[in-house]
């Protein structure tokens, strides 16, 4: 690759066998053209100022919950004169595609006893197979080689050239000024070690001091669990007395309100028993077998013998005193109809 000449520049020089593929040609000022920008920039023009983007403007960035719905405002429905439209239009391409399949031409109907069958109609007749055919081609490029790096861009010189002397030593001597240095880079990293060193003991104190916090808190834990067992079975010790003597204070009430209360029976059923014989006599609890047979067995049965007779002689009485009536009447009657005879 040779780079070709531009216009208005030096031409090109030749390339050597020791580096062909070198750009010869010599570099050259950009043209400030219309739409270019100025060879070089003016350190007195201002910048002007960035557009301000604010993403709460952008109306790419979404707002909201982002695993929520997004709401469709009321001025998002669509318009019914639009939809109207678009549904007509769909029906007028409808239209449209079934009148252009009505048009075309088709192959007529076989005659009976035939059928319709696929043909090759192509000029050059071709095997109809369902492999499909394959060939192999090669090619072969140049080999690649990278390009040669662009030469340093020198830009025109202006203004005015300077010069200045500068002696050995007078910027700055290393042996001198490295003193300070090393000081303050010994002085902070001996202060850093001992820091360390102290925080090391330090932990190590603080490891100690909790190591003898927890001894000393499981000992007291241990005490304070001894304490309140031996409470604990002090409390229940005196519980169970407590409920001993309660129990041998309930047992001895029990056994003198017993006694209290037998010495009571005792003297009480003393002058008992003869007053209630007395008074089941009185009351008749005490009486005579034969008298008690005759009052309540033979006594109601006597009654109910003569009630029994006292009622079919009465009703025998009354027999006979209807049949002395109808018979007064059956007389009665016989002689009225004889008197009537008689007249």
């Amino acid at each position: 690759m040779s780079s070709t000449v531009a216009a208005g520049a030096a031409p090109a020089a030749a390339p050597t066998a020791a580096d062909p593929y070198s750009f010869a040609s010599h570099p050259k000022a950009i043209s400030a053209a219309a739409g270019h920008r100025a060879k070089y920039r003016d350190p007195y023009e201002k910048e002007p100022a960035p557009a301000p983007v604010n993403i709460m403007f952008d109306r790419r960035i979404h707002r909201g919950n982002t695993y929520a719905s997004p709401a469709i405002p009321l001025n998002a429905q669509p318009d019914p004169v639009q939809l109207q439209k678009q549904n007509d239009l769909k029906r007028r391409l409808k239209a449209h595609r079934r009148l252009q399949a009505q048009r075309r031409l088709r192959t007529p109907e076989p005659a009976e006893g035939r059928r319709h069958i696929d043909v090759q109609t192509d000029l050059y007749l071709e095997e109809l197979t369902d492999k499909v055919p394959e060939s192999q081609h090669a090619t072969q490029t140049d080999a690649f080689l990278d390009r040669a790096p662009s030469p340093l861009y020198i830009p025109q010189k202006s203004g005015v050239d300077a010069a200045t002397q500068v002696r050995d030593g007078e910027l700055f001597d290393f042996d001198y000024e490295v003193g300070p240095v090393l000081e303050v880079l010994v002085g902070k990293t001996l202060e850093q070690a001992v820091m360390e060193v102290h925080e090391e003991e330090e932990l190590e104190m603080l490891k100690k001091h909790q190591m003898a916090f927890e001894a000393r808190r499981h000992a007291e834990a241990a005490e304070v669990q001894r304490l309140e067992d031996a409470e604990r079975r002090r409390t229940e010790e005196k519980e169970r007395r407590l409920a001993e003597q309660i129990r041998i204070l309930r047992e001895k009430q029990e056994a003198a309100e017993k006694i209290s209360a037998r010495a009571f029976a005792q003297s009480y059923l003393n002058n008992l028993v003869p007053s209630v014989f007395d008074s089941l006599s009185t009351n008749g609890y005490f009486y005579d077998v034969v008298e008690k047979e005759v009052e309540g067995l033979f006594l109601p049965w006597l009654n109910t013998q003569v009630d029994a007779a006292v009622d079919r002689l009465v009703l025998a009485r009354a027999l006979v005193d209807d049949i002395i009536l109808n018979s007064l009447r059956s007389f009665k009657s016989k002689r009225s109809e004889s008197l009537k005879k008689k007249k």
